[in-house]
């Protein structure tokens, strides 16, 4: 089934006077999200690790329209960076309107042979970051009685749970419950806290990660079952997003919003399919995967 026509939906100005922090902004769905959204008007502020990757992102994000796009390195795991460089938004660019929580981490992996430190970077990019983030720009809205909005790009393991990226749906089932509990304890400041749940969308770095071997003839990500015949697109995401993101939702808060195609309701699990691999299957996954990691480790060091 083809995809659909990439063509926006909103009028170019809908974010028009708005700023929005887009974390993980370098690489993926960020990169591709910070495009869309000052396409529509906004002026972005993304952050990451790597900062050759995140002046190429904001270079390309924002060619349309020059000095729209901001970058900063930070590691959303630790607070401290992450409570300066907020500050330093507010203080060079003024208030944000909204902040995007789309650093993540994640690999295919038996959770037998999960390593401490595995666990901690992937919970922490995701779990903590989230937090870490979501903390900074909100305590800022509330001291300055300004509205905000909060989107978290989630998946819909936060329902169902996910055989063999443990750490990940842990971690992601922690921001769906920051973004109820925010929800509540926040509304009555007009910051609204939301969440995206995408099914399948290929990026480069995601679709090598956790498709890293397909010597069994099980797809990790198995679009083949999703009901509606193929993976999602960033357009799609950043689609939704920016409703979230925009005015025309201020009654809706604490929704985790699902966009898979039906894939989480037509079952199995994301990477059930998975059970069949055998120890040498494993063996495989675990050797692309490394690969993968150091490739982006020399990229993060040039």
């Amino acid at each position: 089934m083809p995809n659909p026509p990439a063509r926006s939906p909103y009028r170019p100005d809908l974010l028009a006077g708005k700023q929005f922090l887009v974390t993980g902004g370098g690489t993926g769905l960020g990169r591709a999200l910070a495009g869309h959204l000052v396409a529509h008007g906004a002026n972005v502020h993304l952050w990451g690790r790597r900062e050759a990757v995140l002046a190429e992102a904001a270079e390309e994000a924002g060619s349309a329209r020059p000095g729209s796009v901001h970058f900063q390195p930070v590691d959303v795991r630790q607070h401290d960076s992450v409570d300066a460089a907020m500050a330093a938004i507010w203080a060079e660019h003024g208030p944000l309107s909204g902040v995007v929580n789309n650093a993540a981490a994640n690999f295919i992996a038996q959770s037998k042979d999960l390593s401490p430190r595995a666990f901690e970077t992937v919970t922490g990019t995701v779990m903590n970051g989230s937090f870490h983030t979501t903390l900074a720009a909100g305590k800022r809205w509330i001291a300055d009685g300004l509205p905000g909005s909060v989107v978290s790009t989630l998946t819909t393991w936060v329902w169902t749970g996910s055989a063999f990226v443990l750490p990940s749906a842990m971690a992601k089932a922690a921001v769906h419950s920051m973004t109820m509990s925010l929800a509540v304890e926040w509304a009555r400041y007009g910051i609204r806290v939301n969440a995206v749940a995408p099914g399948p969308i290929p990026t480069e770095y995601a679709w090598a990660m956790l498709n890293p071997t397909d010597s069994s003839g099980i797809g990790a990500t198995q679009v083949g079952q999703i009901p509606a015949g193929r993976a999602g697109t960033v357009e799609e995401l950043a689609n939704l997003t920016m409703f979230l993101l925009s005015d025309a939702c201020g009654y809706l808060t604490g929704q985790t919003i699902a966009m898979d195609g039906g894939q989480m309701l037509a079952g199995p699990g994301t990477f059930a399919g998975l059970t069949a691999l055998s120890e040498t299957d494993w063996a495989e996954v675990k050797r692309s995967s490394m690969a993968v990691t150091a490739a982006s480790k020399k990229q993060r060091s040039v």
